[in-house]
């Protein structure tokens, strides 16, 4: 079944993600996959997240189908024009991977590889258009395919961008050019998620609401100083840092936010940053 009807069908559903291995085996990140099977409705899988070089989405979204996973191909407009943008959704559709998440993706010089030339041929909103013009068989010159396939097209969103009012014109943006559902930026506290929720109510979309276990007050950090734009409450930093195991506590904190928030929502995402191996651990913790 997939992530559309899905939405539809189940009262809670739960994604999350696995980065593509850096290299060409993957065997240790599949493992990791095999052992959540039938226990999540998606995966997410990146798209050289952060600027780092990892294999491509697209190879290893067709890996997770192969083993019955239900992968949510990351896209960024970053690394490839248009030519190459439209290639991968067509291969993609080739093998049977209808879910496409679509962001622009961070720079370049922030990443890796911090001389790599951006592209930005196109912007997500414009790459949402041409997925759904691709679905009647036309290609962004106009010309007509021989054939092509049904995608379930989603983007992301920052609930803490300032003013939220810029935000919410992309979102409708987004909607308006086709995308159905949208990957939100973590949260980590219940009022927070709330102020959201009602700044969002009666647009006509699905949210993949972020959770994001804590590792580390290292991770804490880093997270605070380079990728959030609201910083993580203090009370979890603390928690986190007199732990005595901070990876498990930082599990325990996301299970319990999980079991708080399971009659707000519908759906979650959970990203577990470094850490994926946890995944059994915390979908037992939070009862999923």
């Amino acid at each position: 079944m997939g992530l559309r009807e899905l939405f539809v069908q189940k009262d809670f559903v739960v994604t999350t993600e696995i980065p593509p291995p850096k290299g060409v085996n993957a065997a240790s990140s599949l493992d990791i996959a095999k052992k959540i099977l039938r226990r999540v409705d998606g995966i997410n899988v990146t798209d050289n997240q952060r600027g780092i070089m990892r294999m491509c989405s697209l190879a290893f979204s067709h890996l997770l189908k192969e083993i019955g996973h239900n992968p949510i191909m990351q896209v960024c407009t970053r690394d490839r024009n248009r030519l190459a943008l439209q290639s991968d959704i067509l291969g993609a559709g080739a093998l049977g991977i209808e879910n496409i998440c679509i962001m622009t993706g961070d720079h370049p010089k922030l990443g890796d590889h911090p001389d790599a030339k951006p592209v930005f041929d196109l912007d997500s909103i414009q790459l949402i258009k041409v997925i759904k013009e691709l679905e009647t068989g036309v290609c962004m010159s106009g010309k007509r395919l021989e054939s092509s396939a049904k995608f379930f097209v989603g983007g992301v969103v920052n609930p803490f961008f300032e003013p939220f009012e810029l935000e919410l014109i992309k979102i409708k943006k987004k909607i308006d050019a086709g995308a159905e559902f949208f990957q939100t930026q973590p949260f980590f506290d219940k009022e927070s998620l709330e102020k959201f929720l009602e700044e969002v109510r009666g647009l006509n979309t699905k949210f993949l609401i972020g959770i994001s276990p804590i590792k580390s007050v290292k991770m804490i950090n880093f997270l605070n100083e380079k990728v959030l734009t609201k910083k993580i409450p203090e009370n979890i930093s603390k928690r986190i840092e007199t732990a005595e195991n901070q990876t498990e506590e930082g599990i325990r904190i996301a299970a319990e936010f999980i079991r708080e928030i399971k009659g707000m929502v519908r759906s979650i995402h959970i990203m577990p940053i470094g850490i994926e191996s946890y995944l059994p651990y915390l979908l037992d913790e939070a009862g999923l």
